[in-house]
């Protein structure tokens, strides 16, 4: 049967009239398209990662230290430091960052770690502090491209890792002397001990739990008491510092204590008498809040780098005389690799978009728990791409010849660190649920 011209006409004529409607500004602004701007960026550490990273690290991994030179080279390329954090950081999209971070990633994760583990110290300066406390203590996180440095957060400690209402470490207030006394022990710390500046989360009122808490600048050149302890060995990022610190008795400034002690104390008392809907905002929380998109956007570049090489060696490795990706155990599973990794690149930068409503003049609208939703999934891919890739190397992955064994070793830091996989789900079904579900 077919339709009257009539209804034809009309179904037209609608047609028109939305088509005219939905041409304004406003519905057309979705796109997945990064502009001129973030594509010269992308394709600027793309090249660093490329000619600088990669051939440095198998070393820095068997050495387990500090790649000064790397951090050196992209200080002196305005790749590393205060400028370059924010250029990356003021973007209206909230693309910018996690787009480079990917690209550092994919280069090295334990190198790409010790360019951007400073970033976690100056992310709770500028969340937690005021502007007086920007403009002193983030240009010392990095230093200058002639005399770069790194700089620490502390907030884990042995017996406080995803239980941040455990921190024992204890910040006093010698009202005599106008001074914050810390004493304590914190745990995985990137660049802990070989920083200057150290952010320290510690508790000043311990009835409060994790209301009672709030994060200090630590510079260790101006102290007495802060020493590094034990240097980790860790499975993975190997060429990243992290080691455990001890504070004994060390005394800071009462200015020290980031957004001012008269803002603490008015938290503080707020806490202690709470109304409803008052809801307290815990240090280290407001860090995390800030980087969860962006962890996941290191662990996608990961992922991304095991299955570019895999497909690589599966296109080229012949057995039974012809290519391996010529079988559908090998092709399917490259297939459900890529699947996966623009899966989690979705809800990375759909995170990141909503991380970056303030600078579009709107508020934050985190519903559902999307920023960990993305740095769960991209945690989770990144171990199971990983993994792959050494199985579609067979025995060779499985061998430091080859660079899949490193990013595997790697990867598994993502579904721990920074909130675990169980710690993430956790928020998601709190906020799914509207319950305190334990």
């Amino acid at each position: 049967m077919t339709e009257s011209p009539v209804v034809s006409a009309d179904v037209m004529a609608l047609a028109g009239e939305l088509a005219a409607e939905r041409s304004k500004p406003g519905w057309s602004t979705f796109s997945l398209a990064l502009n001129e701007d973030q594509l010269e960026l992308q394709s600027w550490a793309h090249d660093f990662a490329e000619s600088v990273i990669r051939p440095a690290a198998s070393e820095w991994d068997e050495r387990e230290t500090t790649p000064w030179p790397v951090i050196q080279e992209a200080a002196k390329i305005g790749l590393y430091g205060l400028e370059a954090n924010i250029n990356l950081f003021i973007d209206p999209s909230g693309l910018l960052m996690p787009v480079v971070q990917e690209e550092l990633f994919w280069g090295d994760a334990g190198i790409g770690m010790s360019l951007v583990g400073t970033g976690l110290a100056s992310s709770a300066i500028f969340s937690n502090g005021t502007p007086e406390q920007w403009s002193e203590w983030l240009p010392r996180c990095y230093g200058t491209p002639n005399d770069v440095v790194v700089a620490a957060f502390c907030s884990s400690e042995p017996g406080a890792g995803s239980d941040v209402s455990a921190i024992r470490t204890r910040a006093t207030y010698d009202e005599k002397n106008d001074e914050w006394v810390i004493n304590g022990q914190k745990a995985w710390a990137t660049n802990g001990g070989i920083a200057d500046i150290h952010v320290v989360v510690a508790t000043v009122d311990p009835s409060l739990g994790t209301k009672g808490q709030a994060a200090f600048v630590v510079p260790k050149s101006e102290v007495k008491g802060l020493e590094q302890g034990t240097k980790l060995r860790k499975h993975g990022l190997r060429a990243s510092h992290t080691a455990d610190v001890f504070f004994d008795n060390v005394r800071i400034p009462a200015a020290n204590v980031l957004g001012g002690k008269e803002k603490l104390d008015a938290r503080l008392a707020k806490a202690r008498a709470p109304k409803d809907g008052d809801r307290a905002r815990n240090a280290s929380m407001a860090t995390f809040e800030m980087t969860r998109h962006i962890v996941g956007a290191q662990a996608i570049g990961i992922a991304r780098a095991a299955y570019e090489f895999a497909l690589d060696y599966a296109k080229g490795r012949e057995q039974f005389g012809r290519p391996i990706i010529d079988n559908q155990g090998i092709a399917f599973k490259l297939a459900d690799m890529a699947m996966e990794i623009d899966a989690a690149r979705l809800l990375v930068w759909r995170a990141a978009n909503m991380s970056a409503a303030l600078m579009r003049g709107e508020t934050p609208d985190y519903r559902t728990g999307e920023g960990s939703m993305a740095k769960l999934k991209a945690g989770e891919v990144a171990v199971k791409v990983t993994e792959e890739a050494i199985q579609i190397l067979g025995g060779n992955g499985y061998t430091r010849e080859y660079p899949v064994e490193r990013m595997h070793r790697d990867a598994k830091i993502y579904t721990i660190f920074e909130g675990t996989s169980e710690i993430q789900r956790l928020v998601i079904s709190r906020a799914i649920s509207g319950m305190r579900i334990r």
